[in-house]
């Protein structure tokens, strides 16, 4: 969701654009895109001024501006008050926020050669900044003062929280430590953000170099003559000519292994995926592996916890790793059953077909899509031409945002943009009012990391005077010129999905920048987003998308109620990767200072083991050198929180069905107590004030076919 560098200063500054108020002297030449704040509406980003080398003056004069501030806010002779210290706090920071912004994302949207060596330069600076704020004992003196007298300031609800927030903040950061500590924390934090931006890198990096090389096209037999003409093109632009060349992409699995009918072509396919970062070369991440997790472990025993994952979960709804292990747990064992009941089943089909092989990790998607034929009668390509990107997005997307919550869409073509393809998009709000700009960037990019995101380049604030500026992120394959683009039901869903933290952004309606929009507990912030998903399969939006890219036909009734009766269709293996993702980064960060391996891969198959999720054709989502999330991102000890979400999203989607659907009155209730809410109060009080209760886990086992296990 969100760069490194820019959650290390959400919690301590502004980190959004120029507000109304006035700024701090600037050093900034005044023909630097960010030393204002932009004139475009909302703020939104000078895309068409902003070059390579604007950034590193703007953060330098940025941090140095910010540090004044900070500095000023520490030795104000007057006593604390909240608004000489914590308001003060939150209006610093508007220009390094505004080149935060921008740079965190174009970083890992649009990097170039120049923009990764800044990157290298500029982690352990901003960790450095960060640390001179919170480890600043006359600034946290303020901040305790004004804390301990909480109780007799007569705050409004918000302000109370944003003063525990802060004291919370630069308690965690080690505002207690002793000097002596307090200068290895600086350094622990300095190395942590190098080796952090260095696997990055390298995931990035690898997933450009590897890829599936072979010599003919017989070898590729399965794929469309498209695809293959693609992959010869792939291959030329490397300098193969005549041969074809498949891209490594995000995740383990790999969407060409679904259609090669070639077993061994599919073995060295999967082989390039699962060995990245671990074969040796350049690109190789175990050493730093080996280093993030002791320096991890080793920061948290500074802090005073056992573990990262125990220093980590303790600020989550989760808590503790108890409660984690033991969500995971409850998961494993009907998962990876259910997971071999569908291996079983694709055994089958390979025995029927005389194959003469046990299922593998590099049949699955292979054989799992023939089992579904066979069973539903229909297959992942017959759905492909009802999902035609613009009317996804305009008529199933935009629809269901409109009839949920009134919202309308323009796109507009005056706005700079970063790349071609990138578009952008007025929001107004039901009353007819502008609501936000949304910034959609689909195709994938050699410069653009894996995965899909979401980004707010401007956070809405009423102290700042600020309204949203979002944008949304996914790795799309490109088709040829002319062509159109035909989304995958994974890619469908993804879109959905990726829009929820959209409009929780959009929705976003507190005062403090603080707790803008998707500012919420990193188990938390899932939930919306997964919310929205049901409208991608909800009959009244899908009646109105699913339509023949070529004649408009819509999807016949026989192949959607197909579509809807196989929901749970490989929810097995989807549980199992999944699981084994999450519980690898438990173990990792659950070790203590002392407890560090020595062999990345031998660590990994032995947690997998010992959880019981050591299925071999059921792989872990990532494995631990490719897995940025953890190693690189900010979901350390946090990719639990997809499933801890889920169980809120579920009972969440009951709650729509059962008072109506998709019905406005349901939409503005949801938008009321919590999209519009950010991050201002405890995460699951709000969420029972929605809900009227805690969050049961039935309606999540039933959803992932675990109901009956």
């Amino acid at each position: 969701m969100t760069r490194p560098h820019l959650m290390i200063l959400a919690a301590v500054a502004a980190v959004c654009s120029a507000s109304a108020f006035a700024e701090p002297a600037s050093l900034l030449a005044a023909g630097n895109p960010f030393a204002k704040a932009s004139t475009l509406p909302f703020q939104y980003p000078l895309f068409d001024r902003i070059k390579n080398e604007d950034y590193a003056p703007a953060y330098a004069e940025g941090m140095r501006q910010q540090a004044a501030e900070m500095d000023a806010i520490a030795n104000n002779p007057q006593p604390a008050t909240f608004d000489n210290t914590i308001v003060a706090m939150e209006r610093s920071g508007q220009l390094l926020g505004r080149v935060s912004s921008v740079f965190g994302n174009m970083s890992g949207a649009n990097t170039n050669d120049a923009l990764e060596a800044l990157d290298r330069d500029l982690s352990p600076k901003l960790a450095a900044h960060s640390d001179a704020i919170r480890l600043n004992g006359k600034l946290y003196a303020r901040i305790k003062s004004l804390y301990e007298r909480r109780a007799k300031l007569h705050l409004d609800a918000e302000s109370l929280y944003l003063l525990e927030r802060y004291n919370t903040d630069f308690v965690r950061a080690g505002a207690k430590l002793s000097e002596a500590d307090k200068s290895k924390l600086k350094a622990y934090n300095a190395e942590l953000a190098v080796l952090q931006t260095s696997f990055s890198q390298n995931v990035l990096r690898e997933a450009n170099a590897a890829a599936l090389i072979v010599d003919s096209r017989a070898e590729l037999a399965g794929m469309s003559d498209k695809a293959i003409d693609a992959a010869a093109a792939t291959a030329k632009a490397r300098g193969l000519e005549g041969k074809f060349a498949i891209p490594v992409t995000n995740t383990t699995g790999q969407a060409s292994l679904a259609v090669l009918t070639d077993r061994a072509v599919r073995q060295r396919l999967l082989e390039a995926s699962l060995t990245r970062g671990s074969h040796g070369g350049e690109f190789d991440n175990r050493a730093i592996v080996l280093k993030l997790a002791k320096l991890r472990a080793e920061r948290a025993a500074l802090l005073g916890y056992p573990s990262h994952a125990a220093y980590a979960l303790e600020d989550q709804t989760a808590r503790s790793t108890g409660a984690v292990n033991g969500l995971l747990a409850e998961f494993a064992k009907p998962a990876v059953a259910n997971a071999r009941k569908e291996a079983a089943e694709i055994q089958k089909l390979i025995d029927a077909d005389n194959g003469g092989f046990a299922v593998g990790a590099q049949d699955w998607s292979y054989y799992s899509d023939k089992v579904r034929a066979q069973r539903f009668a229909f297959d992942q390509n017959q759905l492909k031409p009802y999902f035609e990107l613009n009317n996804v997005l305009n008529n199933g997307l935009f629809f269901a945002a409109n009839k949920v919550y009134g919202l309308s869409f323009k796109e507009r073509k005056d706005l700079p943009v970063y790349n071609p393809e990138v578009r952008v998009f007025d929001v107004i709000d039901a009353d007819g009012k502008p609501l936000a700009i949304f910034i959609a960037d689909f195709y994938a990019r050699g410069n653009k990391r894996g995965g899909a995101w979401m980004n707010a380049y401007v956070s809405q604030s009423k102290l700042m005077g600020t309204r949203p500026v979002v944008a949304n992120h996914l790795n799309i394959p490109k088709p040829a010129d002319g062509e159109a683009t035909l989304l995958t039901y994974d890619e469908l869903r993804t879109l959905f999905h990726e829009f929820g933290h959209a409009l929780h952004g959009m929705f976003s309606d507190v005062k403090y920048p603080r707790f803008a929009g998707t500012r919420v507990p990193r188990d938390f912030v899932e939930f919306p987003s997964q919310v929205n998903e049901m409208w991608s399969v909800w009959p009244e939006v899908l009646g109105n998308y699913a339509k023949h890219y070529q004649t408009g036909a819509p999807m016949p009734k026989e192949l959607l109620d197909k579509v809807i009766a196989s929901k749970k269709f490989n929810e097995g293996f989807r549980t199992t990767e999944y699981l084994a993702a999450a519980i690898v980064d438990q173990r990792w960060h659950q070790l203590g200072a002392g407890q560090i391996p020595s062999d990345v891969l031998a660590f990994e198959a032995a947690a997998l083991k010992d959880a019981g999720v050591d299925f071999a054709p059921v792989p872990p989502r990532y494995r631990t050198t490719y897995f940025s999330h953890v190693f690189a991102g900010g979901y350390s000890a946090g990719y639990y929180g997809y499933l801890w979400s889920e169980k809120l999203d579920a009972d969440s989607v009951e709650w729509f069905k059962e008072n109506g659907g998709m019905l406005r009155k349901n939409g503005d209730y949801f938008r009321k107590m919590l999209l519009s809410r950010g991050g201002s109060m405890d995460a699951m009080q709000m969420f029972r004030a929605f809900r009227g209760r805690d969050a049961k886990i039935e309606a999540l086992l039933e959803r992932r076919g675990l109901s009956g296990q």
